[in-house]
């Protein structure tokens, strides 16, 4: 049987093929327990986290956690951010100090389509905008 005709959309990357397009898997890994044979990789000096406000408080007594997903997923500019918290309901964006924490030793890994991933981000890290 084909996939592609059965496919949703793929505007966001979450998915990509292998060369002859008879295997996909999931660019960030999600909620699946997945090896995504990332390597780790020096983030930008600020990275951003886009949310619900009514996730502000929680935010700030724990940091950002990977919840049920594998990693804490982060853009790499504040408008995209927004848009991902504008799915959440009204949106509030956190500027991560990602050059802090990796000179800490946090790591960082960067998805194919792009997406900044990592596994907790502390609070002292956060800011908000």
């Amino acid at each position: 049987m084909h996939l592609l005709g059965r496919l949703p959309t793929n505007s966001k990357k979450r998915f990509a093929f292998n060369e002859d397009k008879t295997r996909i898997r999931a660019n960030q890994g999600h909620s699946i327990d997945i090896d995504l044979a990332l390597e780790a990789k020096q983030p930008p000096e600020y990275l951003y986290h886009g949310t619900a406000v009514k996730s502000v408080g929680s935010i700030m007594n724990t940091g950002l956690e990977k919840q049920l997903r594998q990693h804490v997923h982060l853009s790499l500019d504040y408008d995209t951010a927004l848009v991902v918290g504008k799915r959440h309901g009204n949106p509030q964006v956190f500027v991560v100090e990602s050059g802090a924490m990796h000179r800490d030793g946090y790591k960082f890994y960067l998805s194919d389509n792009g997406v900044w991933l990592t596994d907790h981000v502390p609070t002292k890290y956060l800011k908000l905008d």
